[in-house]
């Protein structure tokens, strides 16, 4: 019974940890707005999402070359979906690409996306308890 309610929350579990996960980069962007040659990143939900679901979450591996060595993955890759440049809008003198409206759009878009989710997450809770009880 655990296992099938598990799998019923499955979808929406990894559709809000791609959406923080999001909000972590745009959020990392923002901070980023004054530093020289900072690139601005952000993921393709859509083929994050489709590759969170597929299975296809395969991370680069870095090399270690020593027992001591901590195994780990390089950042570059969110649940199948790699971490991608954004394309710069209006280039600066110090080679940084983020720009402050469309990272703020964003965050706010990302952050509404969010909001929604977790309210659909409580009405299907609040659904399962219904069917629970009843």
């Amino acid at each position: 019974m655990v296992s099938k309610i598990d799998d019923a929350f499955q979808f929406n579990r990894t559709v809000l940890d791609l959406r923080s996960v999001r909000q972590e980069l745009i959020a990392s962007n923002i901070a980023n707005a004054d530093t020289p040659n900072y690139k601005a990143k952000d993921i393709n939900f859509a083929k994050a999402l489709q590759g969170a679901i597929s299975g296809n979450t395969a991370k680069l591996q870095l090399a270690g070359t020593a027992p001591q060595h901590l195994s780990g993955g390089t950042g570059k890759n969110v649940m199948g979906a790699p971490v991608m440049y954004r394309n710069v809008v209006q280039p600066s003198a110090d080679g940084n690409t983020v720009d402050m409206d469309v990272e703020r759009a964003q965050f706010a878009d990302n952050a509404l996306r969010y909001q929604a989710s977790v309210k659909f997450v409580d009405a299907q809770i609040k659904s399962v308890l219904t069917a629970l009880q009843g």
